[in-house]
């Protein structure tokens, strides 16, 4: 049985601080493989749509996976309509890749907001979350179902605190990002004027 992360976002734009997560915990859980799936916008943001378009998004997040074994790109959210529910994809991924475990890759930034995802019980359960958190750090209360995968799948990692937010901001105001998102990528934001 293989074991595979799946990492979805909007990656708007793609940072060194996702990159990190993945890294650690590809490392840390001796995943074979992490998928990078660029979600076309996200039900938990309300009326927010990502500022780049869903093209960019996905250029942004191929150029930034370049030269990093075992990671790659995955188009399916960005080929449907709507909104992406991670549930979905899970199913069809599972469809697909029979002998394969899936992990759903998670930021502790996205525990609040768990509980709201859908199906989320039946996700955690055919997709076992693995978590990044900064260690020590005091993560929200969830309804027990929910919690116990959290416990079970909390990895104390170090943390890169970098904000996809912030970072428009910074690129809106022209301030230097090169330390917070891979060079191919801030080369291809400047280029297409995206920020």
């Amino acid at each position: 049985m293989k074991h595979w992360g799946f990492f979805g976002g909007t990656f708007d734009p793609i940072h060194f601080g996702h990159l990190n997560l993945a890294i650690n915990l590809l490392e840390v859980h001796k995943l074979d493989h992490i998928l990078f799936s660029p979600a076309n916008f996200s039900p938990m943001k309300g009326d927010n749509l990502p500022t780049a378009s869903s093209k960019d998004r996905l250029e942004m997040t191929k150029l930034a996976l370049e030269g990093i074994p075992d990671f790659s790109l995955l188009d399916l959210e960005l080929e449907r309509e709507g909104p992406s529910y991670t549930i979905d994809t899970i199913k069809e991924l599972l469809r697909h890749h029979s002998g394969v475990q899936f992990h759903l890759i998670l930021g502790e930034d996205v525990l609040e907001g768990l509980p709201k995802w859908r199906h989320v019980e039946e996700l955690l359960t055919l997709a076992p979350p693995y978590i990044g958190a900064r260690p020590g750090a005091k993560l929200p209360k969830l309804p027990l179902p929910i919690a116990k995968w959290v416990d079970r799948g909390r990895s104390d990692i170090p943390n890169m605190e970098i904000s996809s937010t912030e970072l428009r901001k910074r690129l809106i105001q022209k301030k230097y990002c090169g330390h917070l998102i891979p060079t191919k990528v801030l080369d291809y934001i400047h280029a297409h004027r995206l920020y």
